[in-house]
């Protein structure tokens, strides 16, 4: 076995324990449900999201994307846009309250990790920051 990537396997374990939408709101999520947490990062990330891109993005089937992106519609976190090119298809985008808890969350998750990191030299955060870039790139298909 590669010793190295068992330890990255049994880290990135205890990251997303760690990590957690619901870890992440019970350090202040700012009252969203945490179920929304990846709803909003999927449209923040990409501008014109279909729920079919959500369900691809957050690894769930079509009804259950739906589900969650008409939660965040009725939670005034995202509004649906007529699609120019196709009026028969609605793409999200965040609505100002969305984009206020985007941006409360990503406060809160760099909180976190930079706390995590504190007492690393400034050199070693930013070899980190770009060997995890890297990492996730790699992973990412195609």
């Amino acid at each position: 076995m590669d010793e190295p990537v068992a330890a990255v396997e049994r880290a990135m374990v205890e990251i997303r324990r760690r990590q957690s939408r619901r870890s992440l709101h019970r350090l202040g999520g700012g009252g969203l449900d945490p179920a929304l947490f990846g709803v909003v990062d999927a449209v923040e990330e990409e501008p014109g999201a279909t729920v079919t891109s959500i369900a691809d993005r957050l690894g769930v089937d079509q009804p259950r994307a739906s589900r969650l992106v008409a939660r965040a519609v009725e939670e005034g976190l995202l509004r649906r846009v007529a699609d120019p090119s196709d009026g028969r298809r609605s793409t999200l985008e965040l609505t100002e309250r969305g984009v206020e808890q985007a941006e409360h969350v990503h406060r809160l998750r760099r909180q976190v990790f930079g706390d995590a990191m504190s007492a690393w030299p400034e050199r070693d955060r930013r070899e980190f920051a770009r060997l995890l870039t890297a990492f996730v790139t790699a992973l990412r298909p195609g």
